[in-house]
């Protein structure tokens, strides 16, 4: 079932037993400025029964076949209930509502009208024990989820640490690297220092046989 349905279904059993108590109530008093303060708070709060009404049916009609059916199912339930409501409403406000009720008692008997209210609230009770079980679900998902974001939360440290690991990591073999790269260039240095050495070396080798070749040539030829 819908967790947004569920929470305008809670919302409209809560204010519809509400209503009916406000309506129970006004027609016991007597004084007119206490009765008109009545019908200003169950007429606002028919009209927010109303938007309740439509959003449930708006939220009923966007699922899935299976979970609308009995949904609408429900809705026309409440309709209904709201129709009573607003009818009770009327009476209360037509110009001999005061004697109406009194007849009405008086035909009914005042038996029936407790049976009727009993079944209302019995209906009320039931769907709000519904809704409680439901909230039970609600919360436990709830739950679930905390403990799903707690173990998420410490991968994510574990992750975090993983990662400095690898960082210093990184950073050591980075300073391997330049230790590699200046001890090359110290080898190439000595490299070059050997390969000047030895056309020195060779040089002054060719000086000598030079010099000792020109001496032999002179003593011969004398």
């Amino acid at each position: 079932m819908s967790e947004v349905f569920e929470g305008y279904e809670r919302q409209y059993c809560e204010l519809s037993a509400n209503l009916s108590r406000k309506c129970s109530s006004t027609s016991l008093v007597s004084d007119q400025e206490q009765k008109l303060q009545k019908f200003s708070e169950i007429k606002a709060g028919l009209d927010d029964a109303d938007v309740l009404i439509r959003k449930m049916d708006l939220e009923a009609r966007s699922l899935q076949p299976s979970a609308k059916a009995m949904l609408l199912a429900k809705l026309r339930e409440y309709k209904s209930d709201l129709s009573n409501l607003k009818k009770e409403f009327k009476r209360l406000t037509s110009p001999n509502s005061d004697e109406a009720a009194r007849e009405e008692l008086l035909e009914a008997g005042i038996a029936d009208t407790h049976s009727a209210s009993a079944d209302q609230r019995e209906r009320l009770t039931m769907s709000v024990e519904r809704l409680n079980h439901s909230s039970e679900r609600i919360r436990e998902s709830h739950r679930t989820l905390l403990e799903t974001e707690e173990l998420g939360v410490s991968i994510l440290q574990d992750l975090h640490s993983q990662r400095e690991t690898l960082l210093n990591s990184h950073k050591r073999l980075h300073g391997v690297d330049d230790a590699i790269d200046k001890s090359k260039k110290v080898l190439t240095t000595m490299s070059r220092r050997i390969t000047r050495n030895k056309w020195i070396v060779a040089s002054v080798i060719g000086a000598l046989v030079f010099a000792i070749v020109v001496i032999l040539f002179y003593k011969l030829s004398h």
